[in-house]
């Protein structure tokens, strides 16, 4: 009998179950592949708060501190690197929403600034004449998104935390008061349960016999060969990517997100939410390559030097939100001593901070910071048996 089960191996579900183990309780991690193999291993890595939206950026500033000391907690520094970072405006009416935007980030923690186009060009000298503005932030950077998986293992099992890999859930049956999670033919009990599924939380739920409106992108990625130094900063552009709910537009090949950054081995990685096709009932991703031509001419408008790189792999990942692109994370109404957490754009700044606080809640503690319920959606139980001891 566990104290607690996690389902689900990202950067949220595995900061859950380590801070519990810390806190006392015995604890075990199912996933359905490895650990941060899904989104939380195969996105860009990108620690920026010019992306995040201003209500999350006390959690962004929180979460971005964590990844800093990834080495003291986490024992591990997963390749932190702090490197500043410049969003862009390539028109006049792109410099007044990105004023708009940063305004409102900064009045809400971030220290942001606005430069003009001279004066990014030193802060990056590899930046085309084509911004008409930019704006600054020093503490934008990046971590090793391929490393985590390993540090995270590393940690929890030295917590004493039994880790499950490759384990498909296929029933979540409350016993009394207990819950009981079968996978691969193992069935395991806990008086505490926690999904942290990420795009696959509203089947998870189904499981769990609630409803969580969980929906999901397959955005892209692509890294280059090595290359000489061509990129001091991050390199964003200023969009609305919640405006269209398959991603960029097309109508022109500048229209759309863009993450870049160079790595101290020479590669570029190029992103920015570029949507793939991908099916989570299916499996398997696959490559728009008319947005992946968006991406890479995207970038090659900012860094004109990326002229002389070839990339060499490009590849999906799947994220989970909800309706209001905001978090899940907190008591899941209806059924006692279960949670959730997950569903957050930025997820990868943002998680380790929302894995703590939520573990802050389950041990009985006062979250630090006020969690985000996932009651919002009147999440109901799908049939009336649940607390009655069937799924």
């Amino acid at each position: 009998m566990y104290d607690a089960l996690v389902i689900g191996g990202g950067i949220m579900g595995c900061t859950t179950a380590l801070h519990l183990a810390r806190g006392g309780m015995r604890v075990a991690v199912i996933e359905r592949r490895g650990l941060c193999m899904e989104a939380s291993g195969v996105n860009a890595g990108t620690l920026s708060l010019q992306i995040k939206r201003k209500e999350l950026m006390p959690y962004a500033l929180k979460g971005w501190e964590l990844w800093k000391t990834a080495s003291d907690w986490l024992g591990d520094g997963v390749g932190f690197h702090q490197l500043g970072g410049l969003t862009l405006a390539f028109t006049d009416d792109e410099a007044e929403l990105l004023e708009n935007k940063m305004r409102e980030r900064a009045e809400a923690g971030a220290p942001i600034e606005f430069v003009h186009r001279d004066r990014a060009r030193e802060i990056e000298p590899g930046l085309s004449n084509h911004p008409v503005l930019a704006s600054f932030c020093p503490l934008d950077g990046y971590a090793q998104s391929n490393e985590i998986g390993r540090a995270y293992r590393a940690a929890l099992i030295g917590a004493g935390v039994q880790v499950f890999e490759r384990s498909t859930v296929s029933s979540i049956e409350k016993i009394g008061a207990n819950f009981a999670v079968t996978f691969g033919g193992n069935t395991k009990q806990a008086r505490r349960l926690t999904l942290a599924g990420g795009a696959w939380l509203g089947r998870l739920g189904a499981l769990l016999g609630v409803e969580l409106p969980v929906e999901y992108r397959v955005n892209q990625v692509s890294v280059t060969e090595r290359i000489r130094p061509i990129l001091r900063t991050i390199i964003g552009v200023v969009s609305d990517p919640l405006s269209t709910k398959e991603g960029p537009a097309l109508g022109t090949s500048l229209v759309g997100t863009l993450t870049l950054k160079q790595s101290s081995n020479g590669t570029v990685l190029i992103g920015g939410g570029w949507q793939g096709i991908g099916d989570l009932d299916r499996g398997g991703y696959q490559i728009r390559p008319e947005y992946l031509i968006g991406n890479l001419r995207q970038a090659h408008y900012a860094i004109p030097a990326l002229a002389d790189a070839r990339v060499a792999r490009t590849w999906c990942g799947v994220e989970g939100h909800v309706p209001d692109f905001m978090p899940l994370a907190g008591p899941i109404p209806g059924v006692e001593n279960a949670f959730v957490v997950g569903c957050c754009r930025g997820g990868f700044t943002i998680g380790p901070y929302l894995g703590r606080i939520l573990a802050q809640r389950i041990l009985g503690q006062e979250p630090e910071m006020p969690l985000f319920d996932p009651g919002r959606f009147a999440p109901a139980p799908l049939v009336d048996s649940v607390g009655a001891g069937r799924p």
